[in-house]
C-alpha cells in the first residue's frame, strides 16, 4: 500500500449500509409488476450495487420494458424498501474515528444520488461526508467513473479542493468499485462483508481487501 489517505470516497450499498432486502424486494416488485419471472434470491442479490439499469437486462428484462421496469422498481423503492436497510456493525465508530482524525469523506455510489441522500439523513451519517455524490434518476451518470468524476469535479470547486490522486483511496464491495475508481488512478479497498462474489475484488484489482471496519480503519488510519 502506497497511498496516503486524505480523501475517502465511500461507496454505500454493501459497504456502509446492508441494502440487499429492501432492493431485492423492490426489484422482485417490478418483476412481478411487469408479469415476469421473478429471479431467485441468488440473482436478486446479484442487483445490489451495480445500475439497475445494466442488471435488469442481464437478468431477463426486455430492452423495451425496461423504462417500465426502473419505474415499478421505484415505486416500491420509495414507498419503503429504501429503508428496509441498515447500517453495519462498527460503521458508524469507524465513521467517527475518521472524522477526528480530521479525514475528508465523500460519498460515490451508483445509487441515485437523491436517494442516497435520504438514506444517509434516515441513519444520521450525513455529517461525516463533505459530498455525496450519486447517479441521476435518468441514468445519464450512473456508471461509478461518472459518479466519481461529478464528485471530484464538485471537490475541486470547492475551497479545499483536491488532494494528488495518490492520496485519495476509494472503498467499496464490488468489481464496479474498483474499476470505476482505477479510471481516474485511484486503488481501491475492498471490503468482504458486501455482496462481492469470492475473487471478485481481486480479480478487479482492489489493493487491499478487509473483513470488518476495524480493520478497514486501521488501513486508513497507518498508511501514511
Amino acid at each position: 500500500m502506497t497511498t496516503s489517505r486524505d480523501l475517502i470516497l465511500f461507496d454505500l450499498d454493501g459497504t456502509l449500509t446492508d441494502s440487499a432486502p429492501g432492493i431485492m424486494e423492490s426489484v422482485a416488485y417490478a418483476y412481478r409488476t411487469l408479469g415476469l419471472e421473478v429471479p431467485d434470491a441468488a440473482t436478486l442479490r446479484s442487483f445490489v450495487g451495480p445500475p439497475l439499469h445494466v442488471s435488469a437486462p442481464r437478468h431477463g428484462v426486455p430492452e423495451e420494458l425496461l423504462v417500465e421496469f426502473l419505474a415499478a422498481y421505484r415505486v416500491a423503492f420509495v414507498d419503503g424498501g429504501m429503508f428496509n436497510n441498515s447500517v453495519y456493525d462498527g460503521i458508524r465508530n469507524m465513521l467517527t474515528e475518521l472524522s477526528m482524525a480530521g479525514k475528508r469523506m465523500v460519498i460515490a455510489t451508483s445509487k441515485p444520488e437523491i436517494f442516497a441522500r435520504q438514506i444517509l439523513v434516515h441513519f444520521n451519517l450525513t455529517d461525516h461526508f463533505e459530498f455525496i455524490g450519486g447517479a441521476t434518476l435518468d441514468t445519464s451518470r450512473s456508471a461509478k467513473s461518472l459518479v466519481i468524476e461529478h464528485v471530484l469535479k464538485n471537490l475541486a470547486a470547492s475551497d479545499a479542493g483536491l488532494p494528488a490522486t495518490n492520496r485519495m483511496v476509494m472503498v467499496g464491495d464490488r468489481e464496479h468499485d474498483v474499476l470505476g475508481a482505477l479510471e481516474h488512478g485511484i486503488e481501491t479497498i475492498g471490503v468482504t462483508w458486501g455482496y462481492a462474489e469470492p475473487g471478485e475484488l481481486e480479480a478487479a484489482g482492489a489493493v487491499a481487501q478487509v473483513s470488518e471496519p476495524l480493520e478497514l480503519l486501521w488501513h486508513l488510519l497507518t498508511t501514511p
